[in-house]
């Protein structure tokens, strides 16, 4: 039997319910899920299956993340809500390739955690599975898990095994939907300078690897959640004579206005505290020997920048603990004409945390 998995939290109940209704059945799963975006949330995701099938002895093959054909499957249906056209064509196109891969392997059964998870169609999926099914002879199976109190047995499953639980479905299409009244969509964001954000979804790999490592070290731990005072940058641009400079801007840089201008009629070396906007300028000499000369030069610092941890530690010995000025940094502070354009968020958020026991 070939079991497509679309998530650990849906698989993992699934998969030992499955077990138990056909104990002679060998289990193989597939993680064909070419609809969630973006690239990084798909590695995660798989990351967590992986470790999900690894614990439960299952053999388990990772599809082509062939997410253009995907986008072309459901173009025009970018608007059509949760259980509409849209997911009707998704899941056609999953378990089509599914069916192929069960054919391809000689598996007489194909089914789909999908049919766990409550935000999905039973008869949506159960029609998909038939029809993708069908050309191949294969037997499809769509076993209702969830009633009986399958949904709660499946969460608390979940959070007692530390299994990573998204918060949207997967597509850009529901989480733009899921998103529509906030400023921004942070699972969208990743900066140039590839520092990790707190409570992204690279934070998140990083975290599950981290699981991943300790659970087969036989480390006991517990993974808490806690609040905090996110930020985002999510937009600057500093310009100095008309001209547009590089520049980075330390985290939890909070810009009180979308735009700044003033006048600077002197060359300065190393800091310089602006009247407007509570703005702070470093020179890189001067930053580089706060950072113990730790880069070449300003191109390698704006390549590989410190990380935002090392980040908030810097702003806490020059400023405190609560200071949120936006701190610029340029390679000179040189006299001119300054303009800047920017924009910021600081939001609460949750985040998890590794506890050793």
């Amino acid at each position: 039997m070939l079991v497509h998995i679309c998530c650990s939290v849906d698989s993992h109940y699934f998969i030992q319910e499955l077990q138990k209704a056909y104990p002679k059945e060998k289990i193989v799963a597939y993680f064909y899920d070419p609809n969630i975006h973006p690239y990084s949330e798909y590695e995660l995701r798989f990351l967590d299956v992986k470790r999900s099938c690894d614990n439960l002895k299952i053999k388990l093959y990772k599809g082509e993340y062939a997410y253009e054909n995907w986008l072309d499957a459901v173009r025009g249906y970018e608007d059509e809500p949760e259980k509409g056209a849209r997911c009707e064509i998704c899941f056609d196109f999953r378990m089509k390739g599914s069916a192929k891969l069960a054919f391809k392997l000689g598996e007489k059964k194909l089914t789909t955690t999908l049919l766990m998870s409550p935000k999905k169609d039973l008869e949506q999926l159960k029609k998909a599975l038939e029809k993708e099914c069908k050309p191949y002879g294969i037997e499809f199976l769509a076993p209702d898990f969830r009633k009986n109190g399958g949904t709660t047995r499946q969460f608390e499953l979940a959070k007692k095994d530390k299994l990573y639980h998204q918060n949207y479905c997967g597509c850009i299409y529901g989480l733009k939907k899921q998103k529509e009244n906030k400023a921004f969509i942070d699972e969208l964001m990743s900066p140039l300078s590839r520092q990790i954000l707190p409570a992204s979804i690279e934070a998140r790999i990083k975290l599950y690897k981290k699981v991943c490592s300790l659970e087969k070290k036989g480390v006991k731990f517990e993974l808490l959640r806690e609040k905090f005072l996110n930020y985002r940058l999510l937009k600057a641009l500093i310009k100095i004579n008309n001209q547009v400079v590089k520049a980075h801007i330390l985290f939890y840089s909070h810009f009180k206005n979308v735009y700044t201008k003033f006048s600077l009629n002197d060359d300065f070396k190393g800091i310089y505290k602006a009247l407007k906007d509570e703005l702070v300028f470093l020179d890189f000499e001067y930053f580089n020997a706060l950072c113990k000369n730790k880069f070449k030069n300003y191109e390698h610092f704006l390549k590989k920048p410190l990380s935002v941890e090392q980040e908030i530690k810097l702003r806490q010995k020059l400023f405190g603990a609560y200071n949120l000025s936006p701190i610029i940094i340029l390679e000179q502070i040189s006299k001119g004409r300054y303009e800047i354009s920017a924009k910021s968020e600081i939001y609460f958020d949750t985040k998890e945390k590794i506890v050793l026991l």
